[in-house]
């Protein structure tokens, strides 16, 4: 056999170290079993990890603290199974892709509101624009199994605030390092049994580096420039009924490179604004739990060229949602709902209409099966039926340990944006895409997977996963003629391997792989789909729990891209971050973030420049914590 290269001996490393998790075991401390977390994600409802069936990942406010990215983004890639490509730094277009799947297939939810944006190509989030600062967690859903959100087949990310319990809490965090990068963000929140209230804000800024490798004009520096507001408030009435206001805002200004006039130049820029709310009303009682909100995001887009502006794009999406719970029924709980959305691009719309049923039995200890249907009446594209099921079997180990196999199956379907609609029949589509008429997608995938969970810190996970998508819409990158479909079945099958390991009081260690075989209908693999990833944290800390040492790694492998109607490799690359921090006193922090520590040179999308190697400062002032 070939000796191994530097890069797949680092993935093995990978590898090796989940399996020696299992090794090590018996040093890790004792704490609380992980089976018992709860999620929210996956059924609309709480449930511990023990019955969800479906396979879910969760990034705790401890958890970003440790990363420090200012992006949400960046931190969500070091997850299981995810891939991202950006076109050039922060603030450009990012594309987050669960298990293969394109980011417009993948629903995200910002303290109960769609961050859905109709005025762009396909009615996906920006996630460029989103910011870790004020973020409390995140729970991410993998797979179609977004049944009672009427989500496709990428899954479902869905992001809260941070909560506050009695009393008043804040902090302030100050930031500054290379590419004349600063960042300064702020969030104060507190409450009582009758009211609580969250409020944060950040600015941040960078002058950032030359986006495209084609820019040998102006190799110029493209910035970026964010300012986010966020706030949420809430009433208790009494123990049953409660109502809660939610505004978040954004305001981002890019510069790229690439953009057209009469010929292609260098000097482009981008603005996009969003205005989102969403108010509820909440009924909890002995087993009933009911709420009825009301979100509408307004977006708006526009780009210039050399200062002049050529594309504008209003996008609004207003939706009215019912959730109902019942969980004292006779061995079975039940969840179900009903949805109104409308959205639009630039005054053209449509509406959908959605509801559905969930049944979660509740008769066993040991086993745990959900069955839930959903219907869609779209008006563009008629009636859908949708539907998942999921089991999971928890057997008990001496010592407290528990293996928990699970098991899913969901389907869903997506239709064309009205964007996407529009541009096939407006002025700049030509044959091919001006010949096709979009068609909805249709979606299936089922997963496989194991669990092991012990309270001494250790968790183990293998999953195998299989998603079919029928008539894949994708946008013309070789004549750039329009939106053209797949006609048959786009697959993307694999593994993900996860590990958590706590071996002592001051040491914490974990690991994730993901093997993706992503294929077109004619067999040739996806655009900007690496076939493996490989991530690994290990997290230090000493001196009385002051001083810690962050250190993340990630790798990419066998990814493609198309230029023209070539299709060129791009490079495997191997990624190492490192954040340290010292708590001066309980409230005040110093941080150090290196990231790209060793200067690594790659592109995730053909032509556009990464990050290097950049280091961060940062102070951090906590209140009440």
């Amino acid at each position: 056999m070939a000796a191994l290269t530097s890069r797949h001996k680092t993935l093995a490393a990978c590898i090796a170290l989940i399996a020696a998790s299992c090794r090590t075991a018996a040093a890790a401390p004792e704490t609380d079993n992980p089976v018992e977390e709860i999620v929210v994600i996956s059924s609309r409802i709480p449930e511990s990890l023990r019955q969800v069936p479906t396979s879910v990942s969760v990034v705790t406010e401890t958890d970003l603290e440790a990363h420090g990215n200012l992006s949400l983004t960046d931190v969500l890639r070091q997850l299981p199974a995810i891939a991202t490509s950006n076109n050039g730094g922060a603030g450009k277009t990012t594309t987050l892709r669960i298990r293969g799947e394109d980011g417009f297939r993948t629903l995200t939810i910002f303290d109960g509101m769609r961050l859905s944006d109709p005025s762009g190509t396909q009615i996906s989030a920006p996630l460029e624009h989103i910011m870790s600062s004020g973020i409390g967690r995140v729970e991410v859903l993998r797979g179609p199994q977004g049944l009672s959100y009427g989500a496709d087949a990428g899954g479902v990310i869905n992001i809260s605030t941070r909560q506050n319990g009695t009393g008043l809490s804040g902090g302030l965090d100050l930031e500054a390092g290379r590419y004349d990068t600063q960042q300064i963000s702020g969030n104060l929140g507190g409450g009582n049994d009758k009211v609580d209230f969250f409020v944060s804000g950040s600015n941040f800024s960078t002058a950032g580096f030359n986006t495209q490798t084609a820019d040998t004009v102006l190799r110029d520096r493209d910035g970026y420039d964010n300012t986010t507001w966020h706030g949420r408030i809430g009433f208790n009435f009494d123990e049953h009924w409660r109502v809660e206001l939610v505004h978040h805002n954004v305001d981002g200004d890019t510069q790229f490179d690439g953009c057209y006039l009469t010929s292609t130049v260098y000097d482009c820029r981008a603005t996009y604004k969003l205005n989102a709310s969403r108010a509820a009303v909440e009924y909890k009682g002995d087993g009933i739990s009911q709420s009825l909100s009301y979100s509408t995001t307004d977006s708006k887009n526009e780009d210039f060229s050399a200062g002049v502006s050529t594309f504008t794009a209003h996008g609004k999406l207003d939706r009215w949602e019912y959730v109902g719970s019942a969980t004292n029924l006779p061995g079975f709980d039940l969840v179900y709902g009903a949805d109104f959305e409308k959205d639009s691009n630039d005054g053209k719309g449509r509406d959908n209409k959605g509801a559905y049923v969930e049944y979660l039995s509740d008769f066993s200890k040991v086993w745990h099966f959900t069955v839930g249907t959903r219907y869609d009446d779209n008006d563009d594209f008629g009636s859908n039926t949708s539907y998942r099921l999921g089991a999971s079997y928890l057997y008990d180990l001496a010592g407290g340990d528990t293996v928990k196999y699970k098991t899913s199956y969901g389907t869903g379907f997506r239709a064309p944006s009205p964007y996407e609609i529009a541009y096939n029949s407006g002025p700049y589509t030509y044959p091919p895409a001006s010949l096709v008429k979009l068609k909805q997608e249709k979606s299936k995938g089922y997963d496989v997977g194991v669990e092991y969970l012990t309270h001494r810190n250790l968790h183990l996970e293998a999953t195998y996963f299989n998603q079919e998508i029928e008539d894949s819409i994708f946008f013309d990158l070789a004549a750039y003629s329009g939106y053209l479909q797949d006609t048959g079945t786009s697959k993307s099958q694999g593994i993900e391997l996860d590990a958590e390991l706590g071996v002592s009081d001051h040491l914490d260690l974990r690991a994730n792989y993901t093997y993706d075989d992503s294929k077109r209908p004619n067999g040739l693999q996806r655009l900007r789909v690496p076939k493996q990833l490989a991530n690994a944290g290990l997290s230090w800390h000493v001196m009385e729990d002051k001083l810690h040492v962050n250190l993340f790694y990630r790798a990419a492998r066998d990814a493609i891209d198309q230029s023209g109607s070539k299709i060129v490799q791009l490079s495997d690359f191997d990624v190492i971050d490192l954040t340290t921090s010292y708590d001066f006193t309980g409230n005040l922090q110093g941080y150090v973030r290196l990231e790209n520590a060793f200067d690594e040179k790659y592109q995730e999308v053909t032509g556009y420049n990464t990050p290097g190697a950049a280091l961060y400062v940062g102070v951090r002032y906590r209140l009440g914590r």
